[in-house]
């Protein structure tokens, strides 16, 4: 993905320069506005690489201090959790996070849950404020 949106800015640059040359009024908004799409598509790479990092390293820690979240015994044979664990790890694993709500590992056990039931947005979401967290906290 990384790859892909630095190719993407390389050549919407290219395309703003080439544009810029053509001269016409509309060239010139078009060469502007991939000027700005450039930037935008930038932070988001820079961003979401912040993220990765900071999420990779807290997992790390908290694996090694043996605090990551059990499996259940039975899982799909996908390996995905079955329908009727979802809900109750879930439910388990958010009544821990608003208990402790400044303990990141909570909230970091709690998105790592979301993320094996299929629940990508939550899942951020809670890891994002672990790792909110543990800026704060340390």
């Amino acid at each position: 993905m990384g790859a892909a949106l630095l190719l993407y800015i390389a050549t919407a640059i290219w395309l703003a320069v080439m544009f810029f040359a053509a001269g016409s009024p509309a060239s010139i908004g078009m060469g502007i506005a991939l000027t700005v799409i450039a930037p935008i598509g930038a932070w988001t790479l820079v961003r979401e690489l912040m993220f990765g990092f900071s999420a990779d390293r807290l997992g790390k820690t908290l694996d090694a201090e043996g605090g990551m979240p059990e499996a259940p015994a039975e899982l799909t044979p996908s390996g995905r959790l079955r329908r009727d664990d979802i809900e109750p790890l879930i439910a388990e694993h958010t009544a821990a996070a608003e208990a402790a709500a400044d303990d990141w590992r909570a909230r970091y056990r709690l998105g790592v849950v979301q993320d094996a039931a299929g629940r990508r947005k939550d899942a951020r979401a809670s890891i994002r404020e672990a790792i909110r967290l543990e800026k704060t906290t340390g």
